[in-house]
């Protein structure tokens, strides 16, 4: 696949709604206060999940979040960002909520405490990551919209007439 695919996109331009809500509101903030509150929600709480290698997935997983959902935020190259930031949502249900789905520890990974265990309780706690997943999803799929560094990138460009030879 040449990189023109990758920057291709729909011509749509309410895709940037789509885009505002999973990088700007969600990916790039969150993926700064996982770097900035490092104990709260970057490797102190993988560590409390159950993650291997806590003190690098925590750094890394801010420091994608932050790139990606300025990159999605932005437009630019938003397919390629889509794809890190959906196997992050992968692992963040697997790891987080399938724990509170069975209502105990689960693999290498540790049930927090909670009022209600279950599919309820569990649909609960991870609306927001399905809703980024599918959010991810999507732009994977249609790409960045017209109002885009991607649409930008790759719009048709009017090339000058060729030179008339003097006759």
């Amino acid at each position: 696949m040449n990189a023109k695919s990758w920057l291709s996109t729909c011509d749509s331009s309410a895709v940037i709604l789509i885009r505002l809500a999973v990088g700007f509101a969600v990916f790039f903030p969150e993926g700064l206060q996982k770097l900035l509150f490092p104990e709260l929600l970057g490797p102190g709480r993988f560590a409390a999940i159950g993650l291997p290698w806590p003190e690098f997935l925590g750094t890394f997983v801010g420091v994608v979040e932050t790139v990606c959902g300025l990159m999605i935020t932005l437009g630019l190259a938003t397919r390629l960002a889509a794809i890190p930031l959906i196997i992050i949502m992968v692992v963040a249900i697997i790891s987080t909520k399938i724990p509170i789905l069975l209502g105990h520890d689960w693999w290498i990974f540790h049930v927090g405490k909670f009022g209600r265990y279950g599919f309820w309780s569990m649909q609960h706690e991870a609306r927001a990551d399905i809703t980024m997943l599918l959010g991810a999803t999507f732009l994977l799929v249609v790409g960045a919209g017209q109002h885009s560094f991607d649409a930008w990138f790759t719009r048709a460009r009017p090339r000058s007439p060729p030179p008339v030879a003097p006759s």
